[in-house]
């Protein structure tokens, strides 16, 4: 693409109302993102009047209300947290027993599962000593970094 179009295209996203241009010319291809402190400063004075006086009391009830469950469901004893993303498998092979049930005693360093990532597969062991008091996980089911896999009591 010729430098002459490439300033028109410039100055016409420049003047008007479009944030983003994106043009393909055989196997050329330019992409072209207004970037403008205009609609940042937009957004910083709309947001007092986004959150009227009124609305903040009611609001404050469902949030409270939410977290009441979230906190009575939060299970009690050590969590078992996935290291990585990946699968969740709770067996070696399809068919094979699981690791660990629930009401299975476990000690420190014992293989409680396994997670498939990048067709890598990465024993997780216990971290802690004590009974699998809760499986939080299906078998199969993906996994985030961080994300509650095992309780142990």
């Amino acid at each position: 693409m010729d430098l002459r179009k490439l300033k028109t295209l410039i100055d016409l996203v420049a003047e008007s109302d479009i944030a983003e241009l994106e043009v393909t010319e055989g196997e050329s291809k330019v992409r072209i993102v207004k970037s403008s402190a205009l609609p940042q400063n937009q957004m910083v004075m709309m947001q007092p009047q986004a959150i009227p006086q009124y609305s903040a009391a009611p609001a404050a009830a469902p949030v409270a209300a939410a977290a009441a469950p979230a906190a009575a469901a939060e299970p009690t004893g050590h969590i078992v947290k996935s290291p990585m993303v990946g699968t969740f498998y709770r067996s070696s092979a399809p068919g094979a027993a699981a690791f660990v049930e629930v009401g299975s005693v476990v000690k420190e360093g014992e293989t409680l599962c396994i997670i498939e990532a990048m067709k890598l597969l990465n024993e997780i062991d216990a971290d802690k000593s004590g009974t699998i008091t809760q499986i939080l996980v299906e078998n199969g089911q993906p996994v985030e970094y961080g994300q509650p896999l095992f309780v142990i009591g």
